[in-house]
């Protein structure tokens, strides 16, 4: 293990300490609404993706948020909000490495931040997002033209707090008490009526947390001496390559064919 993955447990094991001490502070109560809103964009974008109509994306101050629509594929659209924001946090978590991932991932926060205002959005969201979109805006900045490191801290924040957030979210919502309002009973009932809320609850819970683990082990690896002078998609199917036992060329193939011939002839 080298210093710069050594720096980046320690950092990151220093915000998992100070999200956990802080978490239902109002120093958090931020962050908390940022997550919210992540949660409600994972609502839209997976009725996007299955060619639904989404009308309404709201964050409200009491950290509830609702996005309304029409169409899509409910069986993904439901699970979008908890899974997908432990999936934001995951992201967030593997792309902070780098100078350019972690300005790309920051580009496309705010460009979700200020796409969505054009769906009726109301005070709240309108401050929540219009605020972390010049706060996320100026690290860009201090990186590229005053100062680097700093941003690289800041998307690393965002990813360790979304990630546990989601999971304590998952926790306090489908988990320790079941809402009838909430996403894990409304998959009950759209098409798990074998699997009770709290059961979907926990299958959501383990999910978010292999994702934020997910994206520890992929910092790490882009972060590795190996990775050094790799690309970053390159370095990450380098290491998720390997040999396999089981792999056959076509001349041995062609081989146990013609034995297998031979046996029946």
């Amino acid at each position: 293990m080298n210093e710069a993955q050594i720096a980046f447990l320690v950092l990151y094991a220093a915000y998992i300490a100070v999200i956990l001490i802080f978490h239902n502070t109002l120093l958090c109560y931020p962050f908390r609404l940022l997550t919210t809103f992540l949660h409600e964009i994972s609502h839209a974008i997976a009725c996007w993706i299955t060619c639904g109509d989404v009308h309404t994306i709201r964050v409200f101050d009491n950290e509830g948020g609702v996005t309304e629509y029409v169409g899509g594929c409910r069986v993904l659209i439901i699970p979008a909000g908890y899974v997908g924001s432990a999936m934001w946090g995951s992201l967030f978590v593997m792309l902070s490495g780098g100078r350019k991932t972690s300005t790309g991932v920051a580009g496309v926060l705010v460009g979700m931040l200020l796409m969505s205002l054009c769906y009726a959005p109301n005070r709240t969201m309108i401050c929540l997002n219009l605020f972390y979109a010049v706060f996320t805006s100026v690290f860009i900045y201090l990186e590229w033209w005053v100062f680097t490191p700093i941003l690289n801290y800041v998307v690393l924040f965002y990813g360790a707090f979304v990630g546990i957030h989601a999971i304590f979210d998952t926790y306090q919502d489908t988990i320790r008490r079941t809402v009838l309002r909430s996403d894990a009973y409304a998959c009950y009932e759209q098409k798990c009526n074998c699997c009770l809320p709290k059961c979907v609850g926990m299958q959501w819970a383990i999910i978010d947390i292999i994702l934020q683990l997910f994206g520890v082990w992929v910092a790490l690896v882009q972060m590795s001496e190996e990775c050094s002078n790799k690309e970053w998609l390159e370095c990450l199917r380098g290491d998720l390559a390997w040999d396999s036992p089981w792999e056959m060329n076509g001349g041995q193939i062609q081989e146990w064919g013609n034995q297998a011939k031979d046996m029946f002839n």
